[in-house]
């Protein structure tokens, strides 16, 4: 879907983003331009955002260090 109708910002695009290791909107400002014209956008990529990073942290598996359950 289509976030940013002035810039022509996907959703896909913003995850790729997150994928890339953008983690805020400062970022895919800089990097995408979401946002930066009529800015009726960015409630909506905001949105896109916070779920991918959701997503993006249930998927990692939580690592240990061997040391840390020592301490």
């Amino acid at each position: 879907m289509i976030v940013c109708i002035c810039n022509n910002v996907s959703d896909r695009k913003i995850r790729q983003a997150v994928d890339a290791g953008m983690t805020s909107m400062v970022e895919l400002r800089d990097r995408l331009d979401v946002g930066t014209c009529c800015g009726k956008c960015h409630a909506c990529a905001k949105r896109v955002l916070r779920e991918c990073l959701e997503e993006a942290s249930r998927a990692q598996p939580m690592m240990f260090h061997r040391n840390a359950l020592a301490a």
